[in-house]
């Protein structure tokens, strides 16, 4: 089977629809490309480092989002364990580890195929279920870094429901 290259048309460039709603939005971002806009978003836990990237290659929109913890070695293996028991729980996107720089990321792509455009509520929501991933797992991951806690101990301290009022 031979891959087909098409040339679709686009009205706007994936990244400039990026652009857009983040002026409407009020984020602080920064275009550091024609192919890459960063956002930055104040969370509840932390502040979160935001990449949106237009991979033309695959015709997909690449979604990144950091936060900044340190991950020391003697904590990698729990970490990685952790990082396994929360993506087996989600539906869209994924947390991974990049070594190099000791950082956790939660990615996810928007695929376009087929001169597809992004619309502003896919930005939006790609956005905003992103943060809220990040901000549900954000005390498990220091759980682990920083108490020595196990991947499933972390889980079952922060993965609980509220119920009444206080």
């Amino acid at each position: 089977m031979s891959l087909i290259e098409l040339d679709y048309y686009r009205a706007a460039h994936p990244v400039d629809v990026i652009e857009q709603v983040a002026h409407l939005n009020d984020w602080n971002f920064e275009r550091t490309g024609d192919d890459e806009i960063a956002v930055a978003v104040e969370g509840h836990w932390t502040n979160y480092h935001i990449s949106y990237a237009w991979m033309e290659d695959f015709e997909s929109l690449h979604f990144a989002c950091g936060f900044d913890v340190k991950v020391h070695d003697s904590r990698f293996a729990e970490l990685m364990r952790l990082i396994s028991q929360i993506n087996e729980q989600l539906l869209m996107g994924h947390f991974d580890l990049w070594e190099q720089e000791g950082a956790i990321m939660f990615r996810h792509s928007l695929l376009l195929a087929g001169g597809a455009e992004p619309t502003e509520a896919q930005v939006e929501v790609m956005l905003s279920s992103a943060i809220e991933t990040c901000e549900a797992y954000y005390q498990a991951f220091q759980f682990v870094l920083w108490s020595g806690a196990t991947a499933r101990e972390a889980l079952e301290s922060t993965m609980f429901e509220t119920v009444g009022e206080a």
